[in-house]
């Protein structure tokens, strides 16, 4: 199997690590296989693909889509380094609140499999950071929606400083104000 799968504290995300071939051209790897990603209880069928291209301490999140359009992702960092983060926002979680952490790059080939009711975002690392995700959900602005990243109530742990952050993002309510329809 090119995969390996690992839950994290809160178990529905889940690091998925792809095994990579390589040699003195560089390396080949599957970053998806539905049969492998179903036989390890992911059975999303993702129908967008989303790249997004940042410079060291960009912060891009805490994003989600409520429901009817709620969106599970499978984010992989295809150039550089990320800390990508996923927050539980299902209110009926006894994990509402929790947050997990991975170290996604270039070098390492593991992807986080986020699953809807949960908030994203990621910092990058590197000097710069190309982002690849699927998600199972088209865009829709008008179920966009958001927590602001330094909410003291979820303590995330960012390690960087001063990050850079569009204004929309900077605007975002708390968790304890989020318009939030998952249970």
């Amino acid at each position: 199997m090119p995969f390996s799968f690992k839950r994290l504290e809160i178990p529905e995300v889940v690091v998925i690590e792809a095994k990579s071939f390589s040699d003195k051209r560089g390396f080949f790897l599957e970053g998806f296989k539905e049969s492998d990603f179903a036989s390890n209880g992911i059975n999303t069928k993702f129908v967008q693909d989303n790249i997004s291209h940042s410079i060291k301490n960009v912060l891009r999140g805490l994003h989600y889509q409520k429901n009817p359009k709620a969106q599970a992702k499978l984010v992989t960092a295809i150039r550089g380094e990320i800390f990508d983060v996923a927050i539980d926002i299902r209110n009926d979680s006894p994990t509402f609140g929790c947050w997990v952490s991975e170290i996604l790059s270039d070098k390492n080939h593991h992807s986080l499999y986020i699953p809807e009711g949960f908030a994203h975002g990621f910092c990058v690392l590197s000097e710069q950071a190309d982002v690849h995700y699927k998600v199972n959900q088209e865009y829709s602005a008008e179920n966009e929606r958001g927590i602001i990243w330094n909410d003291s109530t979820l303590k995330i742990k960012w390690p960087i400083q001063n990050p850079i952050l569009e204004k929309k993002d900077l605007e975002l309510p708390t968790l304890n104000c989020i318009d939030n329809n998952f249970s």
